[in-house]
């Protein structure tokens, strides 16, 4: 008589309403759950642990990428805009992806290779988008990319306490190995300097409250650093508040990362890093990053480094901002040298 295979049972989640991020979210395993994906998806959502690419037909449009092309993706992420680099580019060219991020940067290289993008046609280096001349090594791109955001990726994940979406330690930064988390930054900012960043990073209209009830604090956690800027709007309508929670974290997160320094050093090298007719997009969030972007195309233009720049900044349509929500605030320009 043979023997029987043991019976196992499939792994479940635990309890009826798990409490661990990896559990929670089936749309995390899409291969084994394509049914929840495809549901999240049509309610307008971005499935948890998923980056959507957001206005790649317009990029594409502005970039024109051709066969034998040099490439560059100075914010890799999820690789989805990469994706659709290299299939333009291909063949004889080439895609340089670079990223900050030490988590994300060798997942997206094993999918992008995994999908048949092996070889010399992509490289990969762990740098700052400040650092596209230096990545270069004195080759000049036909085409370069920048998308500002935050990948949902990072978003989504507590662990990485970009949000007060799921409770994690307060850190934001892309990479966790340098700098200080949010949580220290905080302890150390004072009211008057916090008020100046909640202004300038996130245009917050109550800079000067919250920065005296934030300023100096020790919050353990994202949910104790978006309930004390609850608390210090009573009275406020949620929507209001909610919005003030949003920028906040933003404005943190940007100072953590000195991510308009990073900017500012991008716009000031890319003339240098593109061939002549060479063009260059970027993908702004929020009015303080598209400010920077504005006013070094426009210098550039007068000054004849740029032959052409985008006249008025392009937005994603309505159809894409339903199906991708993060892409609602999204604001593209693009410059030809």
């Amino acid at each position: 008589m043979s023997e029987q295979t043991p019976h196992r049972r499939r792994p479940r989640y635990s309890g009826k309403y798990p409490r661990r991020f990896e559990e929670k979210y089936k749309e995390l395993d899409p291969a084994k759950h394509p049914e929840t994906v495809a549901k999240v998806l049509s309610s307008g959502k971005t499935p948890a642990g998923s980056h959507v690419p957001i206005m790649v037909s317009e990029i594409l449009e502005v970039l024109a990428p051709k066969p034998g092309d040099l490439a560059v993706d100075c914010t890799l992420g999820h690789g989805g805009h990469a994706r659709e680099l290299l299939r333009r580019v291909l063949p004889g060219g080439r895609l340089l992806g670079l990223d900050a991020d030490p988590v994300e940067l060798p997942r997206t290289e094993e999918i992008l290779r995994g999908e048949g993008f092996g070889g010399d046609c992509l490289v990969v280096k762990k740098s700052n988008f400040a650092g596209i001349h230096a990545a270069l090594e004195g080759e000049e791109a036909d085409v370069i990319l920048a998308d500002l955001g935050v990948s949902s990726m990072q978003l989504d994940n507590p662990a990485r306490g970009f949000t007060s979406k799921h409770a994690g330690p307060l850190d934001m930064r892309m990479n966790p190995a340098r700098g200080i988390p949010a949580s220290t930054w905080l302890e150390r900012v004072r009211p008057p300097a916090l008020a100046e960043i909640l202004r300038e990073n996130a245009d917050e209209p109550h800079a000067e409250l919250l920065a005296h009830a934030l300023a100096g604090r020790s919050f353990s956690s994202t949910i104790a650093f978006a309930a004390a800027i609850r608390a210090a709007l009573p009275g406020r309508p949620d929507p209001e508040v909610k919005k003030s929670v949003t920028r906040a974290f933003q404005a943190v997160r940007i100072e953590v990362n000195d991510e308009f320094a990073a900017l500012d050093a991008l716009l000031r090298t890319l003339p240098m890093c593109l061939k002549p007719g060479g063009r260059v997009a970027i993908l702004a969030f929020h009015s303080g990053e598209d400010r920077r972007v504005k006013k070094a195309f426009q210098a550039g233009y007068r000054e004849g480094v740029y032959s052409e720049i985008a006249r008025d900044v392009l937005r994603a349509g309505p159809d894409e901002c339903f199906a991708n929500p993060r892409a609602t605030s999204a604001k593209l320009r693009w410059a030809r040298r």
